[in-house]
């Protein structure tokens, strides 16, 4: 599993959102990605997810509610993948091709 940390404001989020997608069809079945939108308001993150159309589970990062403290993202986009038993594995930040690289050594 991937937790995404994003928002509907990041650049860097958004250009690397068809290589992410390209990963989530390529490994269908052995990968679930859960996007937390961050920063955004609801109609923002609603806008985005229907805009560019992303397959995965998208969820709000209410603001009462602070995930990025609790995780420690210290910059977008931050990807966490964390193994079936939910332990972090790794952590990518930014829009690192490492990160496509590492998902083709686990999960062929």
């Amino acid at each position: 599993m991937v937790l995404d940390f994003w928002g509907s404001w990041c650049k860097w989020c958004i250009v690397g959102m068809p290589d992410m997608k390209e990963a989530y069809a390529k490994y269908k079945g052995k990968l679930e990605i859960v996007g937390i939108a961050c920063r955004d308001s609801e109609e923002k993150w609603h806008a985005a997810t229907a805009k560019y159309e992303l397959p995965w589970i998208s969820v709000l990062n209410p603001a009462d509610n602070d995930l990025i403290k609790l995780y420690g993202i210290r910059g977008f986009p931050t990807k966490i993948v964390l193994s079936p038993k939910g332990v972090i594995e790794r952590i990518f930040l930014g829009e690192d091709p490492e990160f496509y690289t590492y998902l083709d050594s686990l999960l062929k």
